[in-house]
């Protein structure tokens, strides 16, 4: 991780904390979770307040004695720092005329391996990332190339407010008033006013830009009224974030299957209660979606791949993601191993990782490793849709609800429970007939469930 967001505080000044307690919520771009202290003694001063975010090895808190002297100690408050340390990349002036080529070798060169595949999409020479690094011992992070970029088509009066590190009457802006500033289009050097030597926070932005725009005249009054304001952060912005990058560098095509899923539901339904005796545990569909992809990933190797530069990377782990929608936004923790468990340790895990998105303690681990991911919409009575392929994966399976239909089976009318997959697979690594070979094999298993008990 880059960045935090702190969330709420579990202690405030002046309580006492026990090394390994709960002392605070965070969020990062993968996951919400707590924060163990890693001191005993008596909270003497919190130095970010909940809802700022704060870039890595940032001070957030002082824990001492309750008679220990921290004046010094309190200088480590961003609000006493230098403005260039608090702000993000993205706001601090670059010199985009300069020419740092010559400045540092690129194969010693701190870069993190994210910022140095964005700095070779980009096309920008890492040598130009000499000396701004803001991560770690002045690691170049992604972040970083970013702002590079970002700012090298800036005009630098654009940033005045900024441009003087010695200005101590210049804003100081947390991470998040930044980005809100920049969503909203709000100039940062506006900010400014009424605010000589303070720290602009994301309340000041919101308060500005309700100001803004409150009707003045007869004219704006007839213009439409912003009723609200719902600023894109945390989990939500993680996903727009996934998934725009999934949009713009998957070239992606969706093939849609009907299959037959009465002999499956009415299996489900037979084993059903032996199973939760055995295993204490319901089975669900999605536990059955997950053992048979499993099983025709083995059979199609090239739906459980990834691809890294010019290489198409099979993996030989069966990490099967799912979707699942929480408050806020989506999250899609990993069945680990699948090929390798049987059928009620893959349902105690789903029930356990399930529970944990939905209350918000899942961790980073919950959702990392995936190597394929199932988008169940069934329940919500969607038939047809287009899923997104998670980035670092080659595909993912849409599943619709299983609905009763009249077929037609020699000459005749049944009633049978028919369902849609939707199979969204990156068209650089297979084509059309592989990805059809994969949901052809998965319908024959589904269609005789019998074969994925066995």
């Amino acid at each position: 991780m880059e960045e935090a967001t702190v969330l709420k505080w579990l202690k405030i000044e002046g309580d006492r904390v026990v090394k390994g307690e709960a002392i605070l919520q965070i969020e990062t771009d993968k996951a919400t979770m707590e924060v163990e202290s890693t001191f005993t003694g008596v909270v003497r001063k919190l130095l970010i307040r909940e809802g700022d975010s704060v870039l890595i090895r940032t001070p957030i808190a002082i824990i001492g004695e309750a008679d220990e002297p921290i004046s010094e100690m309190a200088e480590m408050n961003p609000d006493k720092s230098r403005h260039d340390d608090i702000l993000p990349a993205s706001s601090r002036p670059v010199d985009a005329t300069r020419s740092d080529v010559n400045q540092a070798d690129s194969s010693t060169l701190g870069i993190s391996p994210r910022a140095r595949r964005l700095a070779d999409e980009k096309g920008v020479h890492p040598n130009l990332l000499a000396g701004k690094g803001t991560g770690p011992e002045g690691r170049v992070i992604e972040r970083d190339v970013v702002a590079f970029i970002k700012n090298s088509d800036l005009s630098l009066t654009a940033h005045s407010a900024f441009s003087d590190s010695t200005n101590r009457d210049a804003p100081r802006m947390t991470p998040l008033a930044v980005r809100i500033a920049d969503d909203l289009g709000i100039d940062l050097e506006s900010l400014s006013l009424g605010l000589p030597g303070s720290r602009v926070r994301s309340e000041d932005v919101l308060r500005h830009a309700d100001s803004a725009n409150s009707p003045t005249s007869v004219t704006e009054v007839d213009k439409p009224v912003q009723s609200a304001v719902i600023f894109m952060q945390g989990i939500r912005k993680r996903v727009a974030e996934s998934v725009l990058k999934s949009v713009q560098t998957i070239p992606s095509v969706t093939l849609v299957m009907e299959i037959d899923m009465t002999e499956c539901a009415e299996m489900r339904e037979r084993i059903i209660p032996d199973f939760e005796k055995r295993h204490h545990v319901r089975l669900s569909f999605n536990d059955l979606f997950a053992v048979a992809v499993a099983r025709c990933l083995e059979l199609h190797p090239l739906l459980n791949s990834s691809l890294v530069g010019d290489e198409i990377r099979l993996h030989a782990a069966k990490n099967i993601g799912f979707a699942v929608a929480i408050e806020g936004g989506l999250v899609i923790p990993v069945l680990k191993q699948v090929g390798e468990k049987g059928l009620g340790e893959i349902a105690k895990e789903r029930k356990s990782l399930t529970e944990r998105a939905l209350n918000g303690t899942f961790s980073p681990e919950d959702l990392a490793g995936g190597t394929f991911t199932i988008s169940n919409l069934g329940a919500f009575g969607i038939d047809l849709f287009d899923p997104i392929i998670p980035p670092g994966q080659c595909a993912i399976l849409g599943i619709g609800r299983i609905a009763d239909k009249p077929v037609v089976i020699a000459k005749q009318v049944f009633v049978r429970s028919l369902m849609n997959l939707c199979l969204t697979f990156d068209h650089r690594i297979l084509d059309g007939a592989p990805a059809a070979q994969f949901l052809l094999s998965l319908k024959e298993l589904l269609e005789n469930p019998v074969r994925i008990l066995v």
